[in-house]
């Protein structure tokens, strides 16, 4: 009887690199920025402080950076990916322009998968990190398209978002939770009262949701949603087959379904933020900051704002803290072109009016 031996472990000096290319590119770089955001005397004298965790200093440019190398390395290490397998996304946005970049610097082909209607801006960011893109009709075909791709070529479909909130470890190990925290230590008050997040995948949410409560830090954990988006409804619900089967105006958060990595178990608020208030904070807020932040920022803002009036009405010090997710000069033709948010239906007045006036009082009245 002849014993019949098939060895794999050749793979293993070709995944043993990889990893350590990864690794090597998140050694060089520095950890992202901590920045205060300008409130009025108003805050000082109420000893509130509010925070942005600025993602958009990674090599890529967001917030996607981070789940991208998480994504890598636990399909690396899962023996998913391996020398020469073409690596397949469900994205248009930030993900796949990030995950396009690790492929390119493992030397492996990287597709994503969208829809027609995907600005040629996005497009192009993608291309420029030797990425393809294909593109669909509908943004619920991205999904089963994917999968259909990746059987076909035999490659892998990443599924960010399935593999968001497993991908990454939240106990520590330097995750955006932890680089919070230690960012604060110092800061007159280190445990922040909220911290405030979007939802795209649910990744990061999941991350510090479980983070908070491992820890045992007392901060709560509010999550905002745009309009269009089915994490919100779904909460509410109780029910996270709630599907609206619409694409959000917010790019990089807001689904049309809840998807598997949204945990919201862990979600101690959630706030739905109309659109036109996304842009405007983000308007607002690039002004302010002296460099344009982009709507999902803006979605970001809205909710930190509005925790921020509430712990001032109930006269309750504190820090709160949200995400600087990505540049806003990737939507130069989008939420700062008055053409485009004309013609989308967008009225920016009573929204700015509200921004306006917390950034004056503390108030918050939509």
């Amino acid at each position: 009887m002849t014993t019949i031996v098939h060895d794999r472990s050749a793979d293993r000096s070709w995944v043993d690199n990889a990893v350590r290319l990864i690794e090597a590119d998140a050694r060089r770089s520095a950890d992202t920025h901590l920045l205060r955001f300008p409130l009025g005397e108003w805050a000082r004298d109420a000893g509130i402080d509010l925070y942005l965790k600025d993602e958009t200093t990674h090599i890529t440019g967001s917030l996607k950076h981070r789940l991208a190398r998480s994504l890598f390395l636990y399909s690396l290490c899962n023996g998913w990916v391996r020398e020469g397998t073409t690596v397949i996304e469900a994205s248009s946005g930030s993900t796949a322009v990030s995950e396009a970049y690790f492929a390119k610097l493992l030397g492996l082909p990287f597709v994503a998968v969208m829809t027609k209607s995907t600005s040629p801006a996005k497009v192009a960011l993608i291309e420029r990190e030797g990425g393809t893109c294909h593109f669909v009709d509908r943004a619920d075909e991205v999904y089963t398209e994917a999968a259909r791709l990746a059987d076909e070529r035999g490659g892998h479909y990443m599924d960010q978002f399935t593999h968001a909130e497993c991908a990454t470890d939240w106990r520590g190990n330097n995750n955006i939770a932890e680089s919070i925290f230690s960012q604060l230590s110092l800061e007159e008050h280190p445990e922040p009262a909220w911290i405030v997040v979007g939802a795209g995948t649910g990744g990061t949410s999941a991350t510090i949701g479980r983070y908070i409560r491992y820890r045992r830090h007392a901060t709560r954990l509010c999550v905002v949603d745009p309009e269009n988006s089915s994490f919100l409804p779904g909460y509410v619900a109780g029910d996270c087959t709630v599907q609206t089967g619409r694409s959000s105006r917010i790019e990089g958060i807001g689904r049309p379904r809840v998807e598997p990595s949204f945990i919201p178990e862990i979600v101690d608020r959630m706030v739905g933020v109309p659109d036109a208030g996304s842009i405007a904070a983000a308007r607002i807020a690039s002004s302010m900051l002296g460099r344009r932040v982009g709507g999902s920022t803006g979605t970001n803002l809205w909710g930190a704002f509005g925790v921020i009036a509430e712990m001032l009405q109930a006269g309750r010090s504190g820090s709160v803290v949200t995400l600087l997710a990505d540049d806003g000069d990737r939507y130069l033709d989008t939420y700062f072109d008055d053409a485009w948010v004309t013609s989308s239906g967008f009225d920016l007045i009573p929204p700015t009016l509200t921004v306006e006036r917390f950034l004056a009082d503390g108030s918050w009245r939509e």
